[in-house]
């Protein structure tokens, strides 16, 4: 059985690039760096506080990539807190047929914005 060679990539920093880190909150996984916007499953924290993500997952600053087992430690993404709000109507329909069975329900999930200051690491 022949092994093929793979050849590997180097990583190399490109211009501009920023440091990103990938935290888990809520059970999902973000790519965030400073100065993003995401929007998160909610979280119960008042309108302009700080929240303090600790579950990171990988740190990458251009130069080096720190993959954590499962997190990296003493790493932490430092948030603020910009409003909360509802997401997209889902539609649940449940429907069998022949017994005039039908139930219709909607539901919109709560998320929070948060606005990403800094990654410490």
């Amino acid at each position: 059985m022949a092994v093929s060679s793979v050849k590997r990539k180097e990583i190399t920093k490109k211009e501009g690039e920023k440091a990103y880190a990938i935290v888990q909150t809520g059970g999902k996984q973000y790519r965030v760096s400073s100065g993003e916007t995401i929007d998160v499953m909610h979280l119960p924290a008042v309108e302009g506080s700080t929240v303090e993500l600790d579950q990171v997952l990988l740190i990458a600053d251009g130069e080096s990539v720190r993959v954590g087992t499962p997190t990296v430690e003493g790493a932490k993404v430092l948030a603020e807190v910009l409003d909360e709000g509802k997401g997209k109507k889902v539609i649940v329909f449940k429907y069998k047929p022949k017994v005039r069975y039908r139930r219709k329900k909607g539901h919109r999930q709560l998320y929070t914005r948060l606005a990403i200051k800094e990654i410490v690491y």
